[in-house]
């Protein structure tokens, strides 16, 4: 249930905050500022370090369900039974995004969504934003929450990277919605493949859509009729992408998604290509998004971390066209269907590796030599013995690639440690 409830509405009530993560202590803070009882709650309370945060399973959730309302993190799937019960008892379970798009001006704001690419698609559409000269702050998954108490948004064009999770509490959707792609993840959180969609796409249908900017992908257009709004097409702009450092036709794509939303905005400057090519200069690609960062002899490196589902998986490869390559996959399992990414490796015309990282790779790695296709798979245990692999397998020539088509998790906290963890690898094997 979708809840027309902002941060202001719930002045000096008793509120819960459930999960302190980034966006759980920004909200706090929030709460607390404008005279609310916050009640903090999180599954491991020890994580946070905070000793006034109390844990969900011992006598937790019983304070929760003796709020006026709860603000739950991201992560805290909706479909929880906790989650389902407060919401039985008339509780309302609220995200910091919907609340703060509730109060704010949202013609002034661009939500960017997708399964691949909406973190890139968010910050080229805030730097060429600034370029033609309408300040920009991109906020949500990147940065700082939009709700952040202090920060000063006042003028400024707000970009907001709006993950499926997020968009399952927003009520009115802004005048602006970017879709960068659809596939298949965090099946964890949704329970379908056929729910995330729909959670995700629901972004764009609330009260107040207005322009939806979507990639003309297969999968969107198969699910148009979960779009709202006027949908604009986008095919790509592969000038802009390459002022832009952006890759193959995915980085096209994500550029026509950015232009695309600029207009819709009435950003001034965003029709005029020449522009908008000018404004390109200085962006500096995603750290973990198909960024190359090294090279030894005839081999190159390209960190892909972000890749936590096959889709962009997929992307990169078709970016890498026909080099000799090595593919570094792998990580948590969120129970996601590998197939398409394992007959898109295995239709290589070009000399291909599979490396295998834990939990899942090996998995995947069963499904390749399943086809019985050209393609070789090895087995690693680390990074580090991955990148050994790779680099002994291909010599002084090709691409070793990490995009692992899975999260970081469980190995490692995030998928910038995972990053810094191949970087190291790379250092130490090519010294």
């Amino acid at each position: 249930m979708r809840h027309e409830i902002s941060f202001s509405d719930l002045a000096g009530r008793r509120v819960g905050v459930f999960g302190l993560g980034i966006e759980g202590r920004a909200a706090r803070a929030r709460l607390v500022a404008i005279g609310c009882e916050v009640i903090a709650v999180d599954d491991d309370p020890a994580s946070t370090g905070d000793t006034t945060v109390l844990a969900s399973r011992e006598g937790g959730l019983g304070m929760l369900s003796s709020c006026d309302a709860v603000v739950k993190a991201p992560g805290i799937s909706r479909y929880r039974d906790d989650i389902v019960q407060l919401q039985r008892a008339g509780v309302p379970v609220l995200g910091g995004v919907g609340m703060w798009l509730e109060e704010f001006d949202r013609s002034r704001v661009i939500c960017v969504t997708g399964t691949k690419g909406k973190s890139t698609v968010a910050t080229v559409i805030g730097h060429l934003a600034s370029g033609l000269g309408t300040p920009a702050m991109v906020t949500g998954n990147l940065g700082v929450p939009p709700f952040e108490p202090g920060l000063d948004l006042d003028g400024q064009l707000v970009v907001v990277e709006t993950s499926s999770f997020q968009a399952t509490d927003v009520a009115h959707t802004p005048i602006v919605t970017a879709v960068t792609s659809l596939g298949e993840d965090h099946l964890d959180w949704h329970g379908t493949v056929e729910r995330y969609r729909a959670d995700k796409l629901s972004l764009t249908r609330q009260r107040g859509a207005r322009h939806t900017i979507a990639a003309s992908t297969e999968q969107l257009r198969e699910h148009r009729e979960q779009l709202g709004g006027e949908v604009t097409w986008t095919e790509g702009e592969p000038a802009l992408a390459t002022a832009l450092g952006l890759a193959g036709r995915h980085g096209a794509s994500n550029a026509a998604v950015a232009v695309g939303a600029l207009r819709a905005a009435g950003v001034d400057g965003a029709d005029d290509d020449d522009r908008l090519v000018a404004a390109a200069a200085g962006y500096e690609p995603l750290p973990g998004r198909f960024r190359e960062i090294a090279r030894h002899g005839g081999v190159r490196f390209i960190d892909d971390s972000l890749a936590t589902n096959p889709l962009p998986t997929m992307a990169a490869i078709d970016a890498v066209g026909d080099a000799r390559l090595a593919l570094l996959l792998g990580g948590h399992d969120r129970g996601v269907d590998y197939n398409a990414l394992v007959a898109a490796i295995a239709a290589r015309a070009a000399v291909t590796l599979v490396v295998t990282l834990p939990d899942n790779g090996a998995q995947i790695g069963a499904l390749v030599r399943s086809l019985r296709s050209r393609v070789g798979v090895l087995d690693a245990s680390s990074v580090d013995e991955a990148v050994r692999l790779a680099i002994g397998w291909l010599g002084d020539d090709g691409i070793v690639l990490l995009s692992p088509a899975a999260p970081s998790f469980s190995q490692f906290t995030s998928w910038k440690e995972r990053s810094d963890a191949f970087a190291a690898a790379v250092a130490a094997a090519t010294r």
